[in-house]
């Protein structure tokens, strides 16, 4: 897919496409998201796209510069449903504890996609309103500006992370997801306490825990590790005052 995007004021196509969809970057984002998620990396091409829309591959073009701005546009998609409906409350945890499930969520409900998108910088527009506020969180908490970019590298870094593995494995075959929670019955849980102590201590545990998913358990983890951090407005003012 080369470059030669129409300039704006041409892109829109009034006349409906062959199935009754007038196009739109909304409605291109949306097939092409059905589509990775029915067929994986390899639908995301002009043809496949123009074929589910009904519409001229070159169309297509009007809207998106390449493939790669496409995958741009879903990747801000995802984010953007992350952010659906969400609200600062004032209390930084609870708040930064939501951002993180929610970024989790909304590419573990795409993982087709997230295996793709999850490691993007888009520059786009629901990326930066979601920067804006994780930032703005942070610098009301009282984080000082270097310490709250830092703390937001670390969260939506950790998010993605979580999301870009625990996706790749819901993008397994059944089988292959069966056979690998398997092995910790068919593998571990059969070790000599001998020889491996330690998981055979703890071998149904490890069954267990395994079959979810460890970010909430991680999340947690990095907001005790923020919350150590917080400036103690106490501390400043009885060393001004001393």
């Amino acid at each position: 897919m080369a470059d030669r995007v129409t300039p704006e004021p041409q892109r829109r196509r009034r006349r409906p496409t062959k199935q009754g969809t007038v196009l739109s970057e909304k409605v291109i984002v949306d097939t092409a998201l059905r589509l990775v998620g029915l067929h994986g990396a390899q639908a995301l091409t002009v043809r496949r796209l123009g074929a589910a829309l009904g519409a001229d591959p070159s169309a297509i073009y009007r809207y998106f510069h390449s493939t790669d701005d496409l995958l741009l546009a879903i990747a801000d998609e995802l984010i953007g449903r992350a952010q659906h409906g969400w609200q600062p409350t004032g209390d930084w945890r609870a708040d930064l504890r939501a951002v993180g499930l929610r970024i989790h969520a909304a590419y573990l409900a795409h993982p087709q996609a997230a295996i793709l998108a999850a490691h993007r910088t888009t520059g786009r527009d629901n990326e930066i309103l979601a920067v804006e506020a994780i930032l703005g969180v942070l610098r009301s908490a009282g984080f000082p500006d270097a310490q709250a970019v830092r703390i937001y590298h670390a969260l939506v870094d950790q998010s993605l992370a979580f999301a870009a593995l625990d996706a790749a494995e819901l993008a397994l075959p059944a089988p292959s997801q069966a056979a690998d929670l398997e092995v910790w019955q068919s593998r571990y849980a059969l070790l000599d306490p001998r020889s491996h102590p330690n998981i055979a201590a703890t071998a149904d545990l490890l069954a267990a825990d395994m079959r979810l998913s460890g970010y909430p358990f991680a999340l947690t983890l990095l907001l005790d590790a923020i919350a150590a951090r917080l400036p103690d407005p106490d501390a400043e003012r009885r060393r001004s005052s001393a």
